[in-house]
């Protein structure tokens, strides 16, 4: 029994080296494989922010043509209301200069 000790010994380290070697191996390749979906997955993410990027661009686009659109509109609007309130002060003028020059008439 003594005899075979030694040799169980050297048996069970062999396995153990080969179970550490196998296990490394597997490391290795679990550490590669990680390293690869983290690479894919950094170009997904990359894909989908750059098209985020792209939809966000063209709404701002768009709210800004909206909003060049409505301060033209606005721009328009307050030009007529100032010219109407134009208009009536210069009637209002033209009626008191009437009513001016008739009192002035019939002094």
């Amino acid at each position: 029994m003594m005899a075979t000790l030694p040799e169980r010994i050297t048996s069970l380290e062999n396995r153990m080296d080969l179970l550490r070697q196998e296990l490394k191996g597997d490391i290795a390749g679990l550490r590669q494989e990680f390293k690869g979906e983290m690479a894919s997955l950094r170009q997904e993410l990359k894909a989908e922010m750059g098209a985020l990027e792209g939809r966000l661009g063209e709404q701002m686009a768009s709210l800004r043509q909206e909003l060049k659109g409505d301060m033209a509109s606005l721009r328009q609007e307050l030009k007529g209301d100032i010219n109407t309130a134009l208009n009536r002060l210069m009637l209002y003028f033209s009626a008191l200069a009437v009513i001016l020059a008739l009192l002035t008439l019939w002094r």
